[in-house]
């Protein structure tokens, strides 16, 4: 049975419940192309879903899409402060609605690529205003909102007893923020947060509260309520969104359902390149789009993040990324010369403990370890091989198969061997067998095997 460490509880726990799972995905900010580090976020739920139906549930994930209400520094002092998409419009001189459908589709391009399967449920925050609304007089009706005298709606966080519970952040220890000047003077409590924001712009929709925009927090709040109900099993997201994002969202949906709403919460951590933080004023900001122009398999990003548990913090180099693209492409011709031979039943003692070790809090490192050794075990018949690691690659999701059948791509000549096959070809010409024969000694020592047939020379090159 699948265990997860969660973040709330502090510990390991199953968190499959019987024959389904309803998981609820933190989705983009549709503003900018996701890069490597975003992406991974989105491979734990991917690999949670597999997972899953590995043991046979039927999963039904919520991924939203955030294309409205993120403000471009998240200070409440300032409930009309620029929204992220606004922002981008602006510098790219085009509508907010084209940029935000833009960096959409290309994060739909990219999740593609990496074999993330899509969500039951993909709702735009743009047109999901209507369920935000219904939330946000739901909670103004139990007390746990209000409303000021100029427009903005709070949350007051004291109406929640229980809020901090997964970051740690616990109301009496909370203090002001220090990226503002000071605490807006309109809020009740220095940690509550806005709901609805008044703003005359771009983006703004008539609510009871007057024209403006949603909060942040409430959107996932609405929309998981609305396509997943009240009862979800796990939330994931990257552990950026911890505090605020998480614990405003569990305080929101707690107080409108009256009950705990999520079961479970996991959250996947920070991914460093080269040794930093991924940002563009450090140079160091990695898309799909670089990868597989650097002329690496984007499969190579999922197998470099696979080969780290994902609450570790990673450090993604572009050696890794061209260890990972050797390796996927050497098991991909493994499969297809195993898929050759007599087939056999699956090496069930290797799939087995690589099965355990995914099992448990997703050890997909170790499952990696357990592969190889069994690539090298020269006891073990390579049909059996071949169906334990396309019975694996139902979660990797590798495409490891994807050579089967196809003619081997002849490797590349060593350098000079091109010079000396040309002399080679002159020589018997001129019926110089003896200097033929010397450059083919050569050649062989280059590794280049030539075999002479009456249509001419053909040489192939192996390792030495």
């Amino acid at each position: 049975m699948l265990r997860l460490y969660d973040t709330r509880s502090r510990r390991a726990e199953p968190v499959l419940n019987g024959r389904s799972l309803r998981m609820y995905t933190c989705g983009p900010t549709v503003y900018r192309h996701a890069h490597v580090g975003n992406l991974r976020s989105y491979l734990l739920s991917d690999l949670i879903r597999r997972v899953a139906e590995r043991h046979r549930a039927r999963v039904v994930v919520c991924r939203n899409i955030t294309d409205v209400g993120h403000l471009a520094d998240d200070a409440e002092i300032d409930p009309a402060g620029e929204d992220k998409i606004l922002a981008r419009a602006r510098a790219e001189g085009r509508p907010a609605h084209e940029v935000a459908r833009f960096y959409e589709e290309a994060f739909l391009a990219d999740s593609a690529a990496l074999n993330i399967r899509p969500p039951e449920h993909a709702p735009r925050a743009t047109e999901s205003i209507d369920l935000m609304i219904e939330l946000i007089a739901k909670l103004l009706e139990k007390g746990h909102a209000y409303v000021t005298a100029d427009g903005p709606v709070f949350f007051a966080a004291e109406s929640f007893p229980a809020y901090g519970e997964i970051s740690g952040n616990r109301l009496d220890r909370l203090r002001p923020g220090h990226r503002v000047d000071g605490v807006d003077p309109r809020k009740r409590h220095h940690a509550d947060w806005a709901l609805w924001k008044p703003a005359d712009r771009e983006l703004t929709w008539d609510s009871p509260w007057g024209r403006g925009f949603p909060g942040w927090h409430v959107e996932c709040s609405a929309m998981s309520l609305r396509h997943l109900g009240d009862r979800v099993d796990l939330h994931t997201g990257g552990i950026d969104l911890r505090f605020p994002h998480h614990e405003d969202e569990r305080a929101q949906s707690d107080a409108a359902a009256g009950h705990e709403v999520v079961a479970h919460w996991a959250h996947g951590e920070h991914l460093l390149f080269e040794g930093r933080k991924m940002a563009k004023s450090a140079g160091n900001v990695v898309l799909l789009s670089d990868v597989t122009a650097a002329g690496l398999d984007p499969l190579a990003v999922r197998l470099a993040l696979l080969e780290h548990r994902y609450r570790q913090q990673m450090n993604l180099t572009w050696e890794t990324l061209r260890a990972a693209d050797r390796t996927l492409r050497r098991w991909r011709t493994r499969v297809a010369q195993w898929a050759e031979s007599a087939s056999r039943p699956m090496s069930a003692g290797y799939v087995s403990r690589a099965q355990e070790a995914i099992d448990d809090d997703l050890d997909l490192p170790a499952a990696l370890r357990i592969m190889r050794d069994l690539e090298r075990d020269e006891g073990e018949p390579p049909g059996a091989k071949f169906e334990a690691f396309l019975h694996l690659d139902h979660i990797l999701a590798l495409d490891l198969s994807a050579d089967i059948g196809k003619v081997p791509a002849a490797p590349p000549l060593p350098g000079g061997a091109a010079e000396l096959l040309r002399q080679r070809a002159l020589a018997r010409e001129a019926g110089d067998w003896p200097a033929a024969d010397r450059l083919r000694t050569e050649l062989a020592a280059l590794g280049v095997k030539v075999t002479d047939t009456p249509e001419g020379q053909i040489a192939l090159s192996s390792p030495i």
